[in-house]
């Protein structure tokens, strides 16, 4: 109990204070919590495109023979695997190159594909796939900032390339960048130079240094992935 009025009133004072603070406090948590959530959502939606298209894709490639139960359940495991990232945050859907009905790859071609990154990329079937697993392994920045740079290649008009410059370093190169690659501090210095009078080959520097790390790193393991083995195995079903 309060002894005076007005320690009584000043006691009272501190206390709304407090539970002011306390529920903007809970405000902007719940905000930034609804934001996630929303973001969350968006994210998952795009993966569940994806998934979805790449399961058609897969299940085309199967329908010329019958896969073994060892295949079978070789499939399911890596479907399962590319499920859980519907769990997670992820890049822009890459749904509509999956649309595409392409030229099913060989043999010849999937097997060209373990014998060097190039060839891998040079294929749409063997690139897309390629895509899937970078996305399982939370690193597709590395692939989409080769796409960007190799798109910057293409432009002539030096409005449209100053504005892709622009856009390629808010989204890879600078600091915090929502999709952020690894680069070493002296070529993120020398990106930030050449933006003052951007061209095709502002980012060449860092474009060899991802396709590099994509070379050493990603693309062995894409090659002994599960992934992998799975199409060429249907690669080899459909030349019986």
């Amino acid at each position: 109990m309060c002894n005076t009025t007005a320690k009584c009133v000043e006691d009272l004072s501190g206390r709304a204070r407090l539970l002011l603070v306390s529920r903007r406090r809970g405000n902007y948590k719940g905000g930034r919590q609804a934001a996630s959530q929303s973001r969350g959502r968006r994210r998952r939606a795009s993966m569940k495109d994806d998934l979805a298209n790449w399961s058609a894709a897969m299940a085309d490639s199967a329908k010329a023979a019958h896969p073994s139960k060892e295949e079978k359940n070789m499939g399911r495991n890596w479907k399962n695997r590319i499920g859980l990232l519907l769990k997670t945050n992820s890049a822009p859907s890459i749904s509509n190159r999956m649309k595409t009905k392409w030229h099913r790859p060989t043999v010849d071609d999937v097997t060209q594909w373990a014998q060097s990154l190039d060839n891998l990329l040079a294929h749409k079937y063997g690139k897309t796939a390629f895509c899937v697993f970078l996305k399982s392994e939370f690193c597709e920045e590395n692939m989409e900032f080769w796409n960007a740079c190799e798109d910057l290649r293409t432009l002539s008009s030096h409005q449209e390339l100053t504005s892709k410059a622009n856009s390629i370093y808010e989204e890879f190169i600078k600091n915090e960048a929502p999709k952020e690659v690894n680069l070493d501090f002296s070529t993120k210095n020398k990106i930030t130079e050449n933006l003052k009078e951007p061209n095709v080959a502002s980012f060449l520097a860092a474009q060899r240094k991802v396709y590099s790390l994509m070379e050493n790193n990603s693309y062995p393991r894409f090659i002994h992935s599960e992934l992998y083995n799975q199409l060429l195995a249907a690669a080899r079903r459909r030349r019986r």
